[in-house]
């Protein structure tokens, strides 16, 4: 399985939301469920966690059909928020506090544009 580099930076091969959906596993979709309604303590129903991906057609998990950063990237046709004249902008730094990893990768990307 190749790396898939959302918009926002999260890397959707390695979230369990992906490989439950790319593996049809329903047991590892309600473990899903469970630890993100645990970490995040909201109701968290395994519908919502099915997701192919950020930047593919198919199903989306809950957040990422919402998802402000991707919605704003799909706006601006970037591949992700590295390739924005913007780069930097409030969104994706408020989004770095809590994902401090998508900000290494993105980071990365944008240098070596």
């Amino acid at each position: 399985m190749s790396t898939m580099i959302s918009r926002c930076g999260l890397i959707c091969t390695e979230c369990p939301a992906y490989q439950a959906t790319q593996t049809n596993d329903e047991q590892k979709a309600k473990e899903t469920a469970a630890m993100w309604a645990k970490l995040y303590n909201l109701e968290v129903k395994v519908d919502d966690v099915w997701c192919d991906g950020c930047l593919v057609e198919g199903k989306k998990c809950a957040h990422c059909g919402e998802c402000e950063i991707r919605a704003c990237a799909i706006e601006k046709k970037v591949a992700n928020c590295a390739h924005c004249a913007d780069y930097g902008c409030d969104k994706i730094t408020g989004f770095f506090q809590m994902a401090p990893d998508a900000k290494k990768i993105l980071d990365e990307i944008h240098k070596n544009l």
